[in-house]
């Protein structure tokens, strides 16, 4: 089955041990680049993409940011859907005595409450830089200017962290996607979103190419119902097992340039 589209995770997909794209990567994806159109999906920021869309030379195609919570076309929002403020307050409000780091995603602009090692560790992996401001204050800001958050990130430690998984499942299981993607960490979107839907969004209203058509790489639990619906859905070796049982096919791990690999051998 000819691939006529190419969808790729980031993060321990697409990228070195030195979190970079590899020359193979690079000149891979630029050699399809003009008749297959690749687009980039995963659960950063915009300006945490466009770097790595520039490297590829694909900055003209589509970005699925946040799990799919926010699609740009041409840098302009054409699908947007985020966390409400009332969430974001009885997270705060529940981590008083707690120890967690609170970040919290609105487009292009990412909030810590102070440069700890969880903002540095974050801002060193995606190269982006935060902006320090108190939860409650945004939190206000957001309530008068009608905005929410596309993602929330909830870091700390591991027992800390099992807690307040506990308390969001408690309380908001039916309204938000919890995202478990590293025990340190919780990535949480708004329910009604994933990488699926972007993904059937964009074909539907900008490519009208069918998802049978469509091919998917990906590594971690959010990229599994992405694999199982597109055509071919290929995880890299390095996967969680959830992911590899599904995947119609498995490449060499991130590290080894599984993706260039796969492209390179499967792909005009």
């Amino acid at each position: 089955m000819p691939h006529r589209i190419v969808f790729s995770d980031i993060d321990g997909t697409l990228l070195n041990p030195e979190r970079e794209l590899s020359e193979f990567t690079i000149s891979e994806i630029k050699r399809i680049k003009d008749k297959i159109p690749v687009i980039l999906i995963s659960s950063r920021m915009p300006s945490a993409m466009t770097h790595l869309q520039e490297k590829l030379d694909i900055s003209n195609q589509p970005l699925i940011c946040y799990n799919g919570g926010l699609i740009l076309i041409n840098k302009k929002a054409v699908h947007s859907t985020h966390i409400t403020t009332d969430i974001i307050e009885e997270l705060h409000s529940f981590n008083t005595n707690q120890d967690i780091h609170i970040s919290v995603y609105h487009n292009d602009d990412w909030y810590v409450p102070k440069m700890d090692y969880w903002a540095n560790r974050e801002a060193q992996n995606t190269k982006v830089n935060p902006i320090v401001k108190p939860l409650d204050q945004v939190i206000q800001e957001w309530k008068s200017e009608n905005k929410g958050a596309h993602k929330i990130m909830c870091m700390g430690e591991e027992s800390f962290i099992d807690k307040t998984y506990t308390f969001l499942e408690n309380n908001f299981a039916e309204r938000l996607h919890l995202y478990r993607s590293k025990p340190t960490y919780i990535e949480i979107a708004h329910k009604s979103i994933s990488k699926l839907t972007a993904i059937e969004i964009l074909l539907n209203t900008h490519f009208n190419i069918p998802i049978a058509k469509a091919v998917a790489f990906g590594d971690n639990y959010n990229d599994i119902e992405m694999l199982k619906a597109v055509g071919t859905g290929v995880a890299v070796a390095n996967a969680k097992p959830e992911t590899l049982e599904i995947a119609n096919t498995i490449t060499l791990s991130g590290k080894e340039d599984g993706v260039a690999t796969y492209i390179k051998n499967n792909i005009l």
